[in-house]
């Protein structure tokens, strides 16, 4: 048992490690929106198939498409208090949640409770521009100028729904509106439903300028977060984005006892982060509660006049309160504070035994860089 559970421990560091470079099968390195649907892959915003497809051609729809919207801004734990009602929708429905979400953010809107929302209709390219605009902060433009720049781009302007013609025209002046390359002039197709390699170009743009101009709810949710815990004193922050540079000690709290005289190399550890990590101007790092996972690797018990006790455990996994799990590389050597005696006393003659209880704490040390998103927590690796 012991030994499988090493091997899916490795396993999952080498399929997060691996999982980083591999493309779908069916999205060649050429096509047009690998560069977008990699990244969002890597993200967790979209994920492929049972088969390790990804489908690019395929539809998504709109329960579908407010759920990547949300984890593409990060926004996946946001609570509402005030839920909207809907006549297709109750709160067992797989998606309810990311829906509420992206109303409260005014992604989209309703007119009423009680109102219909169409979960499993194919989302429209026209409704998922609608959505990447509506979470921005943007200049007010007219139907007259939206007309204008629409025009000149695209060979059906003339049919662009009303509703949709000034997300549709501030969309293009910024550069949002994704269109399948070709020879021919594009078209918008407004009422078509969007591919999946559609909508990973269109959420991409979308968190893209997220980060520069987001509407004033996103603005506020996305926010550096701020608290009190354990500061990582070599931290450094550089706009949103945090570092915890490879040396840095942090404590990590164990679930179960270790000790050097009973437990053995190869045994599983799991422990916990008790407190936040932070920043010394207090942005959280990582929150508490997250979870860490790795083995002992070099256990050897004290022994009089031939050894003192050998415990030392390397961590390999971290999973955080947005449910990611990532690498999170470090390592940690039981030792005793002894006062001068006892320090002649264990040079001399050895044994000394080392143990940690359930809840007992280890310092470990990062052997690599770890950068966080400090808006939202997502490790980036």
């Amino acid at each position: 048992m012991k030994k499988i559970l090493k091997g899916l421990l490795s396993a999952m560091v080498v399929s997060l490690s691996v999982c980083m470079a591999n493309a779908f099968p069916d999205v060649s390195d050429n096509h047009w929106a690998a560069p977008q649907i990699k990244l969002l892959s890597e993200q967790g915003v979209i994920v492929g198939y049972p088969d390790g497809t990804f489908k690019p051609d395929d539809n998504v729809t709109r329960a579908e498409f407010a759920s990547m919207a949300i984890k593409a801004l990060g926004q996946q734990n946001t609570k509402v208090i005030q839920p909207v009602n809907f006549t297709d929708i109750t709160e067992e429905y797989w998606a309810y949640d990311a829906i509420q979400k992206a109303l409260y953010f005014e992604l989209v809107s309703v007119e009423k409770d009680g109102d219909t929302f169409r979960p499993d209709d194919s989302v429209s390219r026209a409704e998922s521009l609608s959505v990447a605009v509506n979470a921005l902060t943007t200049e007010q433009i007219s139907a007259l100028k939206a007309r204008e720049v629409l025009k000149k781009a695209y060979a059906d302007s003339h049919l662009i729904p009303e509703w949709f013609l000034i997300p549709a025209g501030k969309a293009e002046i910024l550069g949002m509106v994704v269109v399948i390359p070709s020879e021919t002039k594009a078209k918008l197709d407004a009422d078509r439903p969007a591919t999946r390699a559609e909508v990973a170009a269109i959420l991409f743009n979308m968190m893209e300028q997220a980060k520069l101009n987001p509407n004033a709810k996103l603005a506020e949710a996305m926010r550096k977060k701020t608290g009190e815990g354990f500061v990582v004193e070599n931290a450094t922050v550089q706009g949103s984005i945090g570092t915890i540079p490879a040396g840095s000690i942090v404590p990590v709290e164990l679930s179960k006892f270790i000790g050097s005289q009973t437990s053995e190399a190869g045994d599983i550890y799991m422990g916990r982060a008790a407190q936040n990590f932070v920043t010394k101007d207090k942005f959280i790092l990582v929150r508490e509660g997250a979870t860490l996972k790795g083995q002992l690797t070099d256990v050897r018990p004290g022994k009089w006049f031939v050894r003192n006790g050998v415990l030392v455990l390397d961590n390999a996994i971290i999973t955080t309160n947005n449910d990611q799990t990532a690498v999170f590389s470090g390592t940690a050597q039981v030792i005793k504070d002894r006062n001068w005696f006892m320090k002649f006393v264990r040079f001399c003659f050895k044994g000394e035994k080392l143990e940690v209880p359930a809840e007992g704490f280890v310092n470990l040390k990062l052997l690599k860089p770890v950068k966080v998103d400090l808006t939202n927590g997502w490790i980036l690796e």
